[in-house]
Order: C-alpha cells, then structure tokens, then sequence
C-alpha cells in the first residue's frame, strides 16, 4: 500500500511538472498586436558589387490567425524607399516562428519575398529575427545577414 501512494505521489509530481514546463508558452494569440522594429546588416549582390549595407525601420500589425502586413522605410546603399509588407506567420509553442512575407515599392509592385526565422523573448513582447531567404520578384535568391529587433508597441494589448 506504501509503495501504491509512493507511485501515486510520483504520478501527481510528474504530471505538475510536465504541465508547468512542457505546456505550450507561446502562441499566435500571445504574439498578436501591432509591432515597431529596426533591420540591420547586408545584402550580398554579385561581384564586383559585394556586401551593400540595408537599414529599415517599421511596424505592422500581426493577427492571432498568422497574418501581417505593415510598412518600413528603407535604405539599401544609401537609396531610399517606403515599402508595404503582407505575409505571413507560424508561431510555435517554444517560442520560434517563421515568417514569410511579399514586399512591396512604393508605386505597389512586389519588390522581393523574404522568409525570416524569429525568436519571441520577455513575455512574447519582444522578438530577435533574422532573414533566412531573400527572393526577388523575378526568382533571383540574394545572400544577406540581416537581423530584426522588434518590440510589440503596446505589451498589454493581445488580440483575442
């Protein structure tokens, strides 16, 4: 009988901890929002031209269903433009997600694709990314080493 409720206890124990640490954390729900974010890094093009330098600034907006769309005003080199996203989102309950967003020019043509891996930090409310692919309209992939710090621009306001 000892050996019954020592089994027992164990049960009980094992199920605490595999609910308070193996339950999902994050979730498209908790990520919901509208964003603000600063990209960093470059763009490696073909030779002779090489690494060109890319800084942006943004925000979007990203639903609990997946969905984003947003704007940024970017420089590559040094040659500026105001861009309009709309893509999509993946999250996972270990915090990881995947992005895969259309980008657009100013006159609305689509500039490039771009699929980012990203990491959500400090509740959900903050994100580290980085650019795993670059496609251009036309199907040419470009190199990059791009990283994304992005912050939810009000933590308190989930979308439901």
């Amino acid at each position: 009988m000892k050996r019954i409720k020592m089994l027992a206890t164990f049960a009980v124990l094992a199920t605490a901890v595999t609910l308070s640490y193996g339950s999902p954390r994050c979730s498209g729900t908790l990520v919901a929002g509208d964003w603000g974010f600063t990209i960093n890094g470059v763009i490696i093009l073909p030779a002779p031209v090489g690494a060109v330098p890319v800084a942006a600034v943004g925000r979007f907006r990203q639903d609990a269903s997946g969905n984003m769309q947003g704007t940024e005003a970017r420089s590559l080199g040094g040659a500026f433009d105001n861009e309009t996203l709309k893509g999509t989102v993946a999250v996972h309950a270990d915090c990881t997600a995947k992005y895969t967003i259309e980008v657009f020019d100013s006159e609305g043509n689509l500039n490039r694709t771009s699929v980012l891996d990203a990491v959500f930090v400090n509740g959900g409310n903050k994100a580290r990314v980085i650019f795993e692919s670059i496609t251009l309209a036309g199907g040419t992939s470009l190199p990059s080493a791009l990283t994304v710090e992005a912050n939810k621009l009000f933590p308190t306001d989930e979308e439901h």
